[in-house]
């Protein structure tokens, strides 16, 4: 049904280029220098495992990168700097790909309508942003898309994202403030049956993970969800703040296993310089990366390709 990865490739890197512009001229963007200053020794892989590290990739999975790429320089014979490149690149990318089935967001999927997206994340990852670039790139491939605003517990949660709403040109469906986020879900679902919407994105509280009652509280809302429709929801995209580095993988862990994240949306990519997180989301959870946010506009969001994101990543600083 949804058909939003195919969309427009060129366009998706050039939004990946700017996402990763600080991670690359911080650390990524010198790794080819660093290969061709070297006769491929044992310093250069303890820089390369440095860089990795001090990039976020995590510790465990950079000494494993690492030792794979110099069994595989030993192994082939390699002895040129752009080759070992090359197999740095092959490596990461693979690390990076997810290997399930590509789902809904293939292209030409199909399956029942509406279709639901229940978005979770704690306060301040850009999750409510993360909503409005995903309802408007939605709504520019033709989809009407309708919001429910079940995030009743944070003040002005539901007036941010009916202002966004407005923005993007799709209906809210809320309730007053502070009311049960369940009620908001399952009116949402019902508004978007009648409405006739292709897809219905689900706000919810930007609950804290270490707070039980609240994980409590987004699973009812997903039971709620599920209720109405067996198979729904379809989708359960955790946002997660590219800016917090590890330490937002305690939250990912908490909420993949209260209601079984699909995807991830990584936001605000652009704001940090250790892009390396991108690899380490992948390595410790085995959820996929969905989209990357690569701005402040609504506009600016992609959709995650390993491979054209670890080409932007280590293409060399100038």
């Amino acid at each position: 049904m949804l058909s939003f990865f195919h969309r427009n490739r060129e366009s998706n890197k050039q939004k990946t280029d700017e996402g990763v512009k600080r991670s690359r001229e911080r650390w990524f963007g010198r790794i080819l220098d660093v290969l061709r200053s070297s006769n491929l020794d044992e310093a250069v892989w303890e820089q390369l495992e440095e860089i990795l590290i001090s990039a976020d990739v995590g510790v465990e999975p950079a000494l494993r990168i690492i030792e794979e790429l110099r069994e595989k320089v030993r192994s082939e014979g390699v002895s040129d700097a752009d080759s070992a490149f090359a197999l740095l690149k092959e490596t990461l990318s693979r690390e990076m790909a997810h290997e399930g089935p590509p789902g809904a967001w293939a292209e030409n999927a199909a399956g029942a309508a509406p279709y639901v997206i229940l978005m979770v994340g704690v306060n301040g990852v850009g999750k409510t942003t993360s909503i409005a670039k995903l309802a408007y790139h939605l709504t520019r491939e033709g989809k009407k898309v309708i919001l429910g605003a079940a995030d009743t517990f944070r003040a002005a949660a539901e007036e941010q994202l009916e202002i966004l709403g407005d923005r993007v040109g799709v209906e809210v469906i809320s309730h007053q403030p502070g009311a049960d986020p369940g009620a908001v879900a399952y009116d949402a679902w019902h508004a978007s049956k009648a409405r006739g919407a292709d897809v219905l994105i689900v706000d919810t509280a930007g609950r804290l993970h270490t707070r039980t009652n609240l994980m409590e509280e987004l699973k009812k809302v997903h039971r709620v969800i599920r209720r109405l429709d067996p198979d729904a929801p379809q989708e359960v995209l955790l946002t997660l703040d590219a800016t917090t580095g590890l330490n937002g993988l305690a939250q990912a862990r908490a909420f993949t296993e209260a209601v079984g994240c699909t995807g991830i949306f990584l936001a605000k990519l652009d704001g940090t310089a250790r892009g390396g997180i991108a690899l380490a989301i992948k390595q410790e959870l085995n959820v996929p990366i969905l989209f990357i946010g690569t701005g402040e506009s609504l506009e600016d969001i992609a959709p995650f390709d390993a491979e054209d994101f670890v080409e932007s990543l280590l293409s060399p600083v100038p």
